[in-house]
């Protein structure tokens, strides 16, 4: 004797699906709108959930938790959950140049030296890997280091008068290194640095971006203020490193954004301790050794085989996190001192993508997590409410 399995229904679909929050924007993704397919037929059902951003953390963790919900609705015989993501654009007013770019992000410091590019170049990295789309503009005038963080060389190629980006894995780039010939110095006016930034956003052909990064120049100057004005800018990215001089500086670079209205995603802690590893011939088990640091003696315990390892703070220690406590913002992640790291920018391959199973790497994919998800929570706060 056969039983007739009950019929479900799109509204029953939805009911469950609002048992899911989005863990930033702290709403059920029913009353989000992320539910862009909701279709049933002979118990099967099909479901598109549409993110905010491609770099979503928790993206597989609800897909899973609405498969789950789904099959355990009374009718249902299969069932399809399909993760799309598409970045939102906050309701600033239509602006001009790069049209294309939902969100713009300055990575800036407040002094050289701190691997502001390394962080740039990476970040846009671990971006394109989530499967966003991604732009990458070196606005450094003095100093572009992405063409050769990039592995790229040579003048872009040009459509109706426009310049086109030279693109490479994955991510689509413009710098003056393409335009100058090599050790060609930039010998420049403040002026002049404006009216580039503006031709860079408004003669590229960019298309449709999910982020566009600015790699800025170290500083509080010309590029920084031009780029404020130019665009509204979802927020900054700041990068220092943990010693004083470098969290000073940018104390000086906090307060410059805050002047023109230019919102602080997090801050990047760079060079954050080195891993010394090694082994001791003949030691045995619990002995310890110790290095000198600075004038500070750091020790490391000696484990099987005579191996040991231990992390050298080379540049201190609590800096970001003073600087965060201080201000009210998040830390992003502390990247360590890495030799990948180099081998990579001066190879034109980014460690997130030549060694993307290394610590480093993981780092740089969850700093681009959490600012994908500032940039998602900015945008939905500033969307209107619909009652």
């Amino acid at each position: 004797m056969s039983t007739t399995l009950p019929s479900v229904t799109t509204q029953q679909v939805l009911e469950v699906l609002r048992r899911i929050q989005d863990p930033d924007l702290h709403q059920d993704i029913v009353s989000l709108g992320f539910i862009t397919k909701n279709e049933v037929a002979d118990g099967h059902v099909r479901v598109t959930i549409n993110l905010t951003t491609p770099a979503c953390p928790v993206k597989e963790q609800m897909k899973a938790e609405a498969e789950r919900l789904l099959r355990a609705l009374p009718g249902v015989r299969s069932v399809s959950v399909e993760m799309t993501a598409v970045a939102r654009q906050s309701s600033e007013p239509a602006r001009e140049l790069a049209k294309g770019a939902r969100h713009i992000i300055a990575v800036s410091s407040g002094k050289g030296g701190v691997g502001k590019s390394t962080v740039a170049v990476n970040l846009a990295a671990a971006l394109a890997q989530t499967g966003a789309s991604v732009g990458l503009l070196d606005c450094d005038v003095y100093g572009p280091d992405i063409p050769m963080m990039l592995g790229l060389s040579g003048p872009p190629l040009q459509q109706d008068r426009k310049l086109l980006p030279k693109e490479r894995h994955g991510i689509k780039s413009m710098s003056i290194g393409y335009l100058l010939e090599e050790e060609k110095p930039v010998v420049w006016r403040g002026p002049m640095v404006h009216k580039l930034i503006e031709q860079f956003l408004g003669d590229v052909v960019w298309g449709d971006l999910d982020y566009l990064v600015v790699d800025m120049p170290p500083g509080t100057g010309d590029a920084q203020l031009s780029l404020a004005q130019l665009v509204p800018l979802t927020g900054a990215v700041l990068v220092t490193t943990p010693q004083a001089v470098s969290t000073f500086d940018v104390g000086k670079a906090i307060a410059m954004y805050k002047q023109v209205n230019v919102d602080i995603l997090g801050l990047v802690e760079n060079m954050a301790g080195f891993v010394v590893a090694g082994r001791v011939e003949g030691a045995a088990a619990g002995q310890k050794i110790r290095f000198d640091s600075g004038g500070m003696e750091q020790s490391a315990t000696i484990g099987a085989d005579g191996r040991f390892e231990t992390v050298m703070e080379l540049f201190g220690a609590g800096g970001a996190d003073r600087l965060c406590a201080k201000h009210g913002f998040p830390l992003l992640g502390r990247v360590p001192l890495n030799p990948i790291v180099r081998v990579g920018g001066d190879g034109g391959q980014p460690a997130t993508l030549s060694h993307p199973n290394s610590v480093v790497a993981q780092v740089f994919r969850e700093i681009a997590g959490r600012v994908a998800q500032r940039a998602a929570i900015k945008a939905h706060k500033s969307l209107p409410i619909l009652m």
